[in-house]
Formats: C-alpha cells, structure tokens, sequence
C-alpha cells in the first residue's frame, strides 16, 4: 500500500555467506530507451522507504563483496517511513531530471503516473525482464499502456488477525457480515470488535478499496473513470459507516495507521485486525505482547487491496546496466527469502508460496496466496494522487459524522470521490 515499506524487526536470521549470489549480465548495447554499454555500468544508488528490519543493508552488503562488482558498488538510500514523503521526493528528483536516484522502490500505486510523465526506463529491449517467474497480479501492477516499467520487489495483501482465545470454537469468519455477526464476543469482553486502517492517509484509500471491491463493486473502470454510482458502492462504504455509527468499530480507529491498529490488537483491546503480513513477526518477536500465543490468522474476508512495491529504472540514471542488474539480484529466491526471514515481506515469486520448507517456517505463507489470488488493486491511473486524496478526505468526513452520531450522506460521499476523480482526468 502501501504505503511505506512495511517491516519489523525480527529475530530470525540467515547466514549470508550461504546466499548464492546471482550471476546477473553487465553487457548491451547502448542507448537509453533500449541499449545499454559500457557507459552504463558503474556504482549506483538504490532508493526505499525506512527500513527498521536492516535487510535491505544485507542485501546491498551482499552484493558489494561480490568481487564482479568491485566498479558497481551500490549505495542505499532510506526516505522516510511515510508514503507521501517518499512519494514527493522520488517525484521532485524526477522532475529535476537528477541521475543521482538510479533503482528507485515504488508503491505499486505509482507506475502509472511515474511511468506516463516519462520518468521510469521501460522494461524493454536491452533492458527487458522476464516476468514469467512471478505472481501475474504482481506484474501487472508494474505495467502502464501495455509496457513494464516497474519489476516485481514485494507484494502484499491483508490478512485477518483474530484472537484464537475469544473465538473458542467458533470458525473465523471468511466475510464482513459473519465478522460483525461475531462482534458481541468483543463486546462480552470487553473490547471493541474490529480496526483496520482508517487514519486520514494511504491507509483509509485501501480500506475504502477492499470494501467497495468486497461488496460487489469498483472505484473505477479499466479507463480509470469512476464507477462507485451503484448499489454495491453503496453497500460497501455502508458497511463501514455503520460499524462506526454501532461502535464495531471504535471511534478511536479514525487515528489508526497499521501501528496503531496493531499495538491495540497487541495489547489485547481488539478481537479483529486487518493488516499486513509484516504484523505475524511483529507480533510473534514482541516479548511484551498480551496475544503472542492467542492468536489466529485467516485470508482477509473479502477482497484484499493488492499492496507491496516494484522496482524502476530512473530514466535518468547514468548506470541503467548495473541498476538492471541489481533489480534481478533484489528479486532472486535468495534474495525473497531472506526479505521473508528477516523482515516478513511477501515474495513475489510464485514457487515460495509450494516451498515446502518455507512454508514449514512461515505458515501464514499459504493463507497469504489465498488472499493475494482473490486481491484487487487500487485504481490504477496517472492521476492516483489525486484519486487518493478525494477518496482520503471524502471517506474520511463521513467515518467521522458516523462516529460522532450523525447521519453521513454516503451517496453523496461517493459522488464526491467521483467528481475529484473525474476532475483530475481532465485537468492533470
């Protein structure tokens, strides 16, 4: 989502020395839209989000000491653990035409836009790569007109979060209706029932998402023009209105991030959560959490918004060669795995999810594909920042009346984010 980079850190570890290192090429032709030379090989910098996990410095620590790259040292740069922050910087370095960003980590929200400004390399030519390895809702998150310009680093897909002790007996619910049928354990116990993200940010745009898309509905069509004038838009955002409105959801949620929803899922005053995979070793390595040994983990009930990042090429990087090649290192099995050891991020290779010893290790694995498989992406369009901030806002106001005791006009909300949207097709 996004979002930031989501990453904890965690005890397990991996010895370095046996990470076989991926032979990756170094030779082309030249060109910047499709060759590659001699020009184009040298050190370069590698730009993500906060990364509190250390892995991304293992893995640039992995391919320094390769000694076929003693000229094509890579530098690591961390923004900050904010989306929008990351998301500016990467932009006004862009629109500076600066070569000093050369491998940049994108939400996946971002290629369109970075990709129809001309900001990104296309994967193509000289600098083609083969996809055919990865989650093909993953790839597809990298493309824009057809053409690939981002590759496949680490997805995402929520998952559901519920305390195993509360529930009993009881089979975790696999929709949104059965989960607020549930809700009276919560209240029992005297906590409330459900969070997931729903602070003014990236995070309440997902949530948004996956309730229209869980309803039946969509946010927009394969042009990127609103479609949220229906009864399954309706329904959906309902749906979260009246949880607020019941108090299913506490009116403390509207302050939430995925850190705040996850301490008060942590500190034991929440039944359900719906968050990220990250959250699995955050929980388990947290030696002060109350629901370390209490709690389950099922597919998101309904559909997931597809999270994670791509990696991209800046178009202006003097080294695109070498940039090429560290892409391909960055989405090795070596390299995936340990991302999933160290920092829990999802693999984007389809072969980690039937890894058998994998799998033995990190369980939750399997629920995770199940979710990804039923995911569905944020709109996707040049103009998501703008489709992001009108959803942020419009949802945001109508939570809130819903807290406070009022009555949100949700048709209105929805026609709102539809005007926004239509707006910024035609004035971006």
């Amino acid at each position: 989502m996004k979002t930031a980079i989501r990453v904890v850190a965690a005890t397990a570890t991996l010895a370095l020395g046996g990470l076989g290192l991926v032979a990756c090429s170094s030779s082309g032709s030249g060109g910047s839209s499709g060759g590659s030379g001699a020009s184009e090989v040298g050190p370069i910098t590698y730009v993500q989000g906060k990364d509190t996990s250390g892995v991304v410095n293992q893995l640039a620590a992995i391919w320094n000491k390769d000694p076929a790259h003693k000229n094509q040292q890579v530098t690591v740069k961390q923004q900050s653990d904010q989306a929008d922050q990351q998301h500016n910087d990467l932009a006004q370095h862009f629109q500076q035409k600066l070569s000093d960003y050369d491998v940049v980590s994108t939400d996946v929200v971002w290629t369109d836009e970075f990709a129809a400004k001309g900001w990104l390399q296309p994967l193509t030519g000289a600098y083609k790569l083969d996809t055919s390895p990865f989650l093909p809702s993953v790839v597809a998150t990298g493309q824009y007109s057809g053409i690939q310009y981002a590759a496949p680093s680490s997805t995402d897909s929520q998952i559901l979060y519920y305390r195993k002790d509360l529930l009993g007996s009881k089979t975790p619910p696999t929709t949104w209706d059965e989960m607020m049928a549930d809700c009276p354990i919560a209240k029992k116990a005297g906590i409330p029932c459900y969070t997931g993200q729903f602070a003014k940010y990236e995070g309440l745009t997902v949530n948004f998402n996956e309730a229209i898309t869980s309803a039946g509905g969509t946010v927009v069509d394969s042009k990127g023009a609103p479609t949220l004038n229906t009864p399954q838009a309706v329904a959906g955002l309902t749906r979260l209105t009246t949880a607020f409105a019941n108090g299913n959801i506490p009116k403390a949620a509207l302050t939430y991030q995925e850190a705040q929803g996850l301490a008060a899922f942590e500190t034991g005053k929440m039944l359900f959560l719906t968050n990220w995979p990250y959250a699995v070793s955050a929980i388990q390595n947290d030696g002060t959490s109350v629901v370390k040994d209490k709690f389950g983990i099922v597919g998101y009930p309904g559909k997931s918004a597809v999270g994670g990042h791509n990696l991209a090429i800046s178009m202006f990087s003097k080294h695109k060669t070498t940039a090429l090649s560290f892409i391909k290192f960055l989405e090795s099995s070596q390299a995936q795995e340990l991302n999933i050891k160290v920092a829990s991020l999802a693999p984007v290779l389809a072969s980690e999810y039937t890894n058998a010893t994998l799998v033995k290790q990190f369980p939750y694995l399997t629920t995770l594909k199940a979710s990804l498989d039923n995911a569905v992406a944020r709109p996707l369009s040049p103009y998501y920042p703008a489709i992001t901030t009108a959803i942020e806002n419009n949802t945001y106001a109508a939570l809130t009346k819903a807290a406070n005791g009022q009555n949100p006009d949700v048709t209105g909300t929805l026609s709102a984010i539809s005007a926004a949207i239509k707006a910024a097709g035609s004035t971006s």
